[in-house]
């Protein structure tokens, strides 16, 4: 399954995702996917990320449990 979402890239990164592509042999689309992929990667092994995460959805529990009451 996948999901379709507009990206807005400024010209020039938008001419070098091409043609980083191009070379690839790649879409724009597989690039942008690869990219992602890899950010997320790189951030779920980052500690400090995962903490500052984990803080924040403790905080987001805590509004929410309010609000319930």
């Amino acid at each position: 399954m996948t999901k379709q979402t507009t990206v807005r890239l400024p010209d020039d990164l938008a001419d070098d995702a091409e043609a980083v592509a191009r070379v690839r042999g790649d879409s724009v689309n597989q690039l942008i996917i690869d990219s992602l992929a890899a950010e997320i990667e790189r951030v779920r092994a980052d500690d400090d990320f995962t903490a500052r995460a984990r803080k924040l959805l403790e905080r987001d529990r805590e509004i929410l449990d309010r609000l319930a009451k």
